[in-house]
């Protein structure tokens, strides 16, 4: 049974950093990419970054320069770096696995999913 599992959110001030942490299991991802999506209360779930095979990485526009995707095969965990953190960045974070071919920023084209984790920036 596939399953990916985040870790890492939590209460945060302005300015400061937190890693998100998810441990996939039940499947090696590691020919596939992997994404951070997150949702705000009362908003659509919105891309934030992805990491593909060759280990490319992009980002929405909002976090760029601020956060950072990566991936350690050997511990099927993709990792969110987020630095200098703004309450506009508070959300439930989800990562997922994109097992078939499409847009990374598109939702719809993530095939499994994990249950998120909270991430409050406070002012």
């Amino acid at each position: 049974q596939v399953q990916l599992v985040e870790s890492g959110g939590g209460l945060v001030q302005a300015g400061g950093s937190l890693r998100l942490s998810c441990a996939a299991s039940g499947r090696t991802f590691s020919s596939y990419p992997m994404g951070w999506f997150r949702q705000a209360p009362d908003k659509g779930r919105e891309f934030v970054a992805v990491i593909e095979l060759g280990d490319g990485t992009y980002y929405a526009d909002s976090v760029k320069g601020r956060f950072t995707i990566s991936r350690d095969n050997a511990k099927n965990t993709v990792y969110l770096q987020m630095n200098s953190l703004k309450p506009e960045d508070t959300a439930v974070y989800f990562c997922a696995v994109q097992i078939r071919s499409g847009t990374y920023s598109d939702r719809r084209s993530y095939d499994y999913w994990g249950q998120g984790t909270q991430v409050t920036v406070s002012s």
